[in-house]
């Protein structure tokens, strides 16, 4: 988008950011590819697997719902609820099993005050008013720098596009020690449970480390991103005091 608007010498710096992404993403698909058609032991699904860790973890009250979509699944907060996509609600896989008890995951950090989950949460509305409003604002801002040869209103509304995109930076940051932990409290509670047995342990670690590596991936492409528009910052004020 930027590209539109204003001669960007400063894109390679995104790149290794699209980079990791694009690894991240084929790291995911190829784990999730193959464990999510191999069978656990147990026979166990999961939409067992969330119910069993949320029984017996004194969470009885939150629901687990089956939801559409590939990779949907995700814990509610303010619904207290864990929703699962249809596959992996109604599959006896590695992967299945793994991804439910990650979101059941989140739900233990809601229930023992997780600070990082609670960081997030108090995030979310702030967070999506900043991801809305900061490109609008900043091609907005980028038009104006380059039809005023001062700068001006311009180069204000870049700099508070900017301060807003940080902000979808700085949740980004929070989200990745939250996902950690989610993944690590899953893999204790199948194996405390015995929902897998030992030798399944690599496998769905494998699974969920490669999950992890997206939110990597996306903290690094932000940190990347935001990095990249200071830059045009600075070049369009060092254009502007010439």
């Amino acid at each position: 988008m930027i590209g539109l608007l204003y001669y960007d010498p400063y894109f390679w710096v995104t790149i290794p950011g699209i980079l990791i992404a694009i690894w991240a993403q084929m790291r995911l698909s190829s784990a999730y590819g193959k464990q999510s058609r191999v069978g656990t032991a147990r026979g166990v699904t999961g939409a067992h697997a969330a119910r069993h860790i949320l029984d017996r973890n004194g969470m009885a009250n939150v629901e687990v719902y089956r939801v559409q979509g590939h990779l949907t699944d995700h814990y509610d907060p303010s619904k207290r609820a864990v929703f699962l996509s249809s596959e992996v609600h109604d599959t006896p896989s590695i992967a299945a099993v793994g991804i439910a008890a990650h979101e059941v995951g989140h739900a233990i950090q809601h229930k023992t005050g997780y600070a990082w989950l609670g960081m997030r949460m108090a995030m979310v509305g702030v967070t999506g008013f900043a991801s809305k409003a900061s490109w609008f604002i900043l091609m907005a801002g980028m038009l104006l720098a380059n039809m005023s040869p001062r700068g001006g209103l311009g180069r204000t509304l870049m700099f508070w596009g900017i301060v807003l995109f940080a902000v979808t930076v700085a949740f980004q940051v929070i989200t990745l020690p939250v996902e950690y932990d989610a993944s690590n409290r899953a893999k204790r509670e199948l194996e405390r449970l015995g929902i897998i047995i030992p030798e399944e342990r690599a496998a769905v670690s494998s699974v969920l480390s490669a999950a992890a590596l997206t939110y990597v991936a996306g903290m690094v492409s932000a940190i990347l991103e935001l990095l990249h528009l200071l830059l045009i910052f600075r070049g369009q004020r060092s254009n502007d005091d010439r």
